[in-house]
């Protein structure tokens, strides 16, 4: 049913509040960039950036009632963004919500534009692709958390941030869905709020501040007028093909190659290494992976995945980690797999500083994804690649010189890993990604991160291998994150393998959650420091775990506190971190210092602080002063005492906490 349809069907209660056709124009003119802000957001990410900011516009545009209206009672009360809601405001909210969610329903995104043959026409833009702005990292940790969201979670994500209802218990947005015939309110918002918070900047996912880019200017320019006649006749031709039930456009955008492009674009010119070549390779990486799959002679496929490589039409969802770029190579790249997984068609290449890989359904209908991620460096440790994801489940593909696979709830460290499934080609049986379906749904009752938080382990050939299981986790990129391990006394980071290193890290890895889709390359969890609590409290251990990027920047530090517990998952509390690449808690600079204020058994409240071991002082300054000649320190301070720490090295250099 239309959005209109939607309202007038509706029980009302009451006293009926009527908004006129005035009144709601003028809400949707004071309010058009929040509203199709609103609805990009909603909106699938699927349908690419170009047409995601064209059907935003076209839908807040169509939501105008062509009569007096009322909004549903429920949603008079919730306030907008501004503060308290106005009746028109609430009006024309309620029906961008309705529109932006019956765009996922049933019949589709075609459905739902063939029944807009009347009214206001859709905008309309010849020659040019918009897309908003680039945000940062956090904004591509969203777009990625987003994508795996249904209309409703993506809806309750949307009035969460733009309409500043966090400050409630969720009542308010219940009752927003709920009026906008949103399946299951409640549980739509619980798969939003395990989307970080504070991830959407104050200009992200904004599709009225847009960047134009050109699409065809060379053949414009080539064909004039008869391009434009065939353009119409295409479009033409389209506009029968769906109303009338034909296939979809093509993935590809077309363009006229080059020599240089064309060469480029033939799948007989596609690198291919033999399967043995990484035994007796002196490097191992992905220089060495052979080229795998049930369909890796299909021609056909192939052209096409590096057709859209080269021109991605509007139906395909382009994404890349920061730092990579989405151009062609510099030469004809590296086949490494081509099949069928699950419900895709997939292949993955390699040109010698990234990792392309196309997916596009099987059935020829909805979209297609193109990733790109850059993976220079890559060692033995990066032992497998992401084919598949499909309802929360992961495949990977996994180097060659793995000969053993399986899987490990690093949330329960006592238990043993589960062996998992390879089949010929090299591809994994599917794992959980961690945070998915019911896992994040109970992590209310069960922890920040839920029930299970799922790792591959993998052991490589005696020749290559580092003789202990390679720890990998999944957190949304193309190639799986390497956990590592450096126990107290360590000058080196090594494998987390082992009785310590899995206990560490069930305390620490609730943590990654915030570090989603960054091109995070490897995670470190150093235990710099042990201390004796006051009062005969036990002992408590101070972590501090550094991610490393693919780009060798951005790295993120995070200083954990782990008291005594009775449950040996509960996890650590962050005492300090650092979203820009200090150096600190690694190689570059292997020096750290962190506090905390803790509460005894007893009831009375000390100031904690460690540092790394080459600390050979520490000082308290401001509403808690103290000091020690000693990596540790604990002194007496009152229940939200704030203190200012320094710390002096064996070098005679001063330190201070993580910023």
């Amino acid at each position: 049913m239309t959005s209109q349809q939607a309202t007038a069907t509706r029980t009302r209660r009451g006293t009926p509040v009527i908004v006129d056709v005035e009144e709601a124009e003028a809400a949707l003119v004071e309010n058009y960039p929040h509203l199709v802000r609103l609805a990009y957001l909603i909106l699938p990410a699927g349908l690419g950036r170009h047409r995601r900011v064209m059907t935003a516009h076209t839908l807040v545009q169509r939501t105008l009632p062509r009569s007096a209206s009322e909004p549903d009672p429920a949603s008079l009360g919730v306030p907008g963004p501004r503060g308290p809601a106005d009746r028109s405001y609430a009006l024309m909210r309620q029906e961008v919500l309705c529109a932006a969610l019956a765009f996922e329903q049933e019949e589709g995104a075609r459905g739902w534009l063939r029944k807009l043959t009347t009214g206001v026409l859709p905008p309309h833009v010849w020659g040019l692709r918009l897309h908003p702005k680039a945000g940062g990292t956090d904004e591509a940790a969203l777009d990625r958390a987003l994508a795996g969201l249904d209309a409703p979670a993506r809806a309750a994500y949307a009035l969460l941030e733009l309409e500043n209802l966090r400050r409630s218990d969720g009542r308010e947005v219940r009752k927003l869905l709920a009026a906008a015939d949103a399946p299951d309110p409640r549980g739509a918002l619980k798969s939003a709020e395990a989307v970080p918070y504070g991830l959407l900047g104050a200009g992200g996912f904004d599709p009225c501040t847009v960047q134009a880019r050109p699409t065809d200017l060379l053949r414009r320019r080539q064909h004039g007028r008869a391009a434009l006649i065939a353009a119409a006749a295409v479009a033409v031709t389209a506009v029968l093909v769906a109303v009338l039930g034909g296939g979809p456009e093509p993935y590809s955008a077309g363009g006229p190659p080059n020599a240089y492009g064309a060469s480029l674009l033939d799948p007989a010119r596609l690198v291919r290494v033999d399967g043995a070549v990484w035994k007796r390779a002196s490097r191992v990486d992905f220089t060495v992976w052979p080229a795998r799959g049930g369909r890796v002679k299909d021609a056909k496929l192939l052209g096409r995945a590096l057709e859209v490589w080269a021109h991605p039409g509007e139906r395909v969802a382009v994404s890349a980690t920061k730092g990579t770029t989405e151009g062609l190579p510099a030469q004809p790249p590296q086949l490494l797999y081509a099949g069928d997984v699950d419900a895709a068609s997939v292949v993955l290449m390699y040109d010698g500083l990234r990792l392309v890989r196309y997916a596009e359904p099987r059935d020829g209908k909805g979209q297609a994804a193109l990733d790109f991620t850059r993976v220079d460096g890559a060692d033995v440790s990066t032992a497998a690649v992401v084919v598949g994801r499909i309802d929360g489940n992961t495949r990977f593909l996994t180097a060659p010189w793995v000969t053993g696979t399986a899987s490990r709830d690093l949330l329960g460290p006592g238990r043993p890993a589960q062996k998992l499934r390879l089949a010929a080609d090299g591809v994994t049986d599917p794992v959980r990604m961690p945070g998915a379906g019911s896992d994040s749904a109970s992590a209310g009752a069960k922890g920040p991160c839920g029930t299970a938080w799922p790792a591959l382990e993998f052991r490589a050939a005696d020749r290559v291998g580092p003789g202990k299981p390679i720890l990998l986790t999944d957190l949304g990129d193309l190639v799986p994150v390497h956990l590592t391990y450096q126990p107290a006394g360590s000058a080196v980071p090594g494998e987390a393998a082992g009785k310590d290193a899995l206990a560490s890290w069930a305390r620490t890895v609730c943590h990654l959650g915030s570090m989603r889709g960054l091109g995070v390359r490897t995670v470190n969890a150093w235990q710099y420091a042990e201390q004796r609590l006051p009062e005969d409290n036990g002992r408590a251990t101070w972590v501090c775990t550094r991610a490393d990027t693919w780009t060798g920047t951005d790295g993120r530090t995070l200083a954990l506190f782990l008291p005594p517990v009775t449950e040996p998952t509960s996890p650590g509390a962050p005492v300090g971190q650092s979203t820009k690449d200090t150096g600190a808690c690694g190689r570059p600079v292997p020096q750290v210092l962190a506090g905390v204020l803790w509460k005894s058994t007893a009831g009375h409240w000390y100031l904690l602080a460690a540092g790394s071991p080459d600390v050979e002082r520490i000082t308290a300054t401001g509403g808690v002063t103290g000091s020690a000649d000693d990596p540790v320190m604990a002194v007496k301070a009152g229940q939200g005492a704030r203190a200012e720490l320094s710390a002096v090295l064996d070098s005679g250099t001063r330190i201070s906490t993580l910023r």
